[in-house]
């Protein structure tokens, strides 16, 4: 049979008790939340006493609502905080609980425990008549239901101790609902977005989130207008507050991947205070998958990752639907299990990412994407840490600088297809054609080394809108002007651009290739703009350029995709990325190829 923590009972109504201790649960009962999710409170026993005062985080709802915690079980109890009520009790809310022993295995209670209550437990009622009272058993049972009963008529706790100058006391943010008036929490900022604005018919304003912690559990804050004002410049990511009179409600999961059935809104009778001692108050809260699961996760899966950033691209603009321009930059994360995914970072995030040393990276929040095979996103609502002072990040150090900075790592955004990536999946041409890439609903990548054969110099080059953002076919207008039908305007010039069908062939197959613009600048050695000036010029020296261009080697990272034109399909491949051959990398590779194919 299994053992109570015998005395677990009386040290955790004195405040006093430890985590891992084994009880068993006696009763549980649903307390209606109203239009929150409901709450349950719980009897538990040690076998020689009872407790009534214990509540369930509502994040361990689903244990109750599936029956897994139930009348008898054994359960340990691994990770709890105490609130203290007005009249002196303590209330148990428990963050973390293990059931070890199933209701049926158990089959009974155990022992004959009697209700602790005020500090003492409750004895037999009178020593000298014991034919005036029931059965022991049968009492104690009574007693445990009375307690129970009664202790669930009682409201929510509502306390820890205390603030500096408050008149409430300090409580967990497990325990915050929207049924509690006065309350403080003191948590740490782990994320604080910049201040956002919006004007739609019914007037304009602003608004800033920020995300706190504490070692129960974390909440999302907005704050709108005059708390923007009041409490944006305050706030400091990394600090520790205590905050008042916030107004909860049911969390908007669209809209946060905060861990917290509610979330809080800043209002005119809400503080926020500086708090010095915040040692103990936790950084942040992280569940971290490791990047070779990601393959199994599900699309638009929201996810905290940790990893080695192995290279970094330099920041892009975009322009959005909106006409807004955001900062884009891509980074290449790697872990222990020896995969490597492509994480996108944007706005200020990407701006000021320093990838330099190859930095440990943890990302709270970050969305996964099919895109390009498996691919994440760090949104406004992600956090990003840069070398975290967290145990994962120390180990992750460790075996980077020992073993893992040899490793190539293999790419998961590249793998199955999409953009982005590293150079990192590997084929021959005619492992290209024999593995029938680019067949399936998406396209695929591939880097392959191979030779330029032959260049299709006819037609290669064509005169494009000269604006920045288009590059469109002109139309000569015979007049001196050119016409750009996408931009509906007209303009007194235009600019070269380069679309080269290539021939490439490496030591098992050939193939045809289109390359645009960059790739086949740095094929031909020549901008699109000279070039043009030359064909227009002298016609020999241009022919030169291509010749000079043929039999030349080099990276290349290709697209291919099955596309339909009148009725007939083909494979068209198409160049992203033309690089000169790095030969000890190269080598390398070959080297563990050999290895590889003399182990099977």
């Amino acid at each position: 049979m299994t053992k109570l923590t015998e005395g677990a009972i009386e040290a955790l109504s004195n405040g006093s008790g430890a985590n891992d201790v084994v009880l068993q649960l006696v009763n549980i009962r649903k307390i209606d939340g109203g239009n929150g999710p409901a709450r349950f409170r719980v009897m538990m026993s040690d076998g020689r006493h009872t407790l009534s005062s214990f509540m369930l985080s509502t994040q361990l709802n689903s244990l109750a609502e599936e029956s897994k915690l139930a009348p008898n079980c054994i359960c340990i109890l691994k990770k709890h905080v105490t609130n203290i009520l007005k009249d002196g009790r303590r209330v148990v809310i428990i963050l973390e609980i293990e059931v070890i022993k199933s209701a049926d295995e158990v089959g009974g209670r155990i022992g004959d425990p009697v209700s602790y209550v005020d500090g003492q437990s409750k004895g037999p009622q009178s020593a000298s008549n014991p034919e005036s009272r029931p059965p022991l058993q049968a009492q104690n049972r009574n007693e445990v239901n009375r307690g129970f009963n009664r202790d669930f008529g009682k409201k929510a706790p509502s306390a820890m101790p205390s603030t500096p100058g408050g008149t409430s006391k300090v409580v967990p943010i497990a325990s915050l609902n929207p049924y509690q008036s006065k309350w403080t929490i003191r948590a740490r900022v782990t994320n604080k977005s910049s201040i956002r604005t919006w004007s739609n018919s019914r007037g304009d304003g602003k608004l800033f989130s920020m995300e706190l912690v504490d070692e129960s559990g974390e909440i999302r804050v907005t704050g709108f207008n005059q708390e923007v004002d009041k409490f944006y410049s305050l706030v400091e990511v990394g600090k520790v507050y205590y905050v008042t009179k916030g107004s909860l409600k049911i969390a908007n999961k669209q809209y946060t991947t905060v861990k917290n059935d509610y979330e809080m809104t800043l209002n005119g009778e809400s503080t926020v205070i500086p708090c010095e001692d915040s040692c103990d108050v936790p950084m942040v809260q992280c569940d971290f998958v490791s990047i070779g699961d990601l393959e199994n996760r599900d699309k638009d899966a929201i996810l905290d990752v940790i990893g080695v950033c192995k290279s970094v691209e330099d920041v892009t603009r975009l322009t959005t639907k909106t006409n807004r321009e955001v900062s884009k930059r891509t980074l290449n994360l790697m872990d222990m299990s020896g995969k490597m995914v492509t994480v996108t970072l944007w706005g200020e995030e990407a701006e000021k990412f320093d990838g330099s040393g190859q930095p440990i990276v943890a990302i709270k929040g970050a969305k996964l994407s099919d895109f390009g095979g498996r691919s994440l996103s760090a949104s406004f609502t992600s956090t990003l840490m840069i070398n975290p002072d967290i145990p994962e990040a120390y180990k992750l150090r460790g075996w980077y600088d020992k073993e893992g900075h040899a490793m190539d790592g293999q790419s998961l955004t590249e793998v199955k297809g999409g953009g982005g990536g590293g150079n990192t999946n590997w084929k021959t041409l005619s492992d290209v054609k024999n593995e029938h890439l680019g067949h399936g609903d998406k396209a695929d990548y591939y880097t392959c080394i191979a030779t330029i054969v032959y260049l299709r110099k006819e037609n290669c080059l064509y005169q494009a809108c000269p604006s920045q953002d288009c590059n469109k076919k002109v139309l000569d207008q015979q007049n001196g002007m050119f016409r750009c039908e996408k931009c509906d305007k007209e303009f007194p010039n235009f600019k070269y651009r380069l679309i080269l069908s290539a021939n490439i062939a490496d030591h098992g197959d050939n193939q045809w290739v289109t390359c645009f613009q960059e790739s086949a600048e740095a094929i031909l050695g020549q901008n699109a703009a000279y070039l043009g000036q030359l064909k227009d010029s002298n016609e020999a020296a241009f022919d030169e350029v291509f010749q000079q261009a043929n039999f030349n080697t080099f990276v290349f990272r290709n697209r291919v995709k099955l596309e339909t034109y009148n009725d007939e399909s083909r494979i068209k491949a198409t160049v992203y990325e033309v690089k000169p051959v790095d030969h000890k990398d190269y080598s390398k590779r070959l080297i563990m190829a050999i290895r590889k194919l003399a182990a099977q």
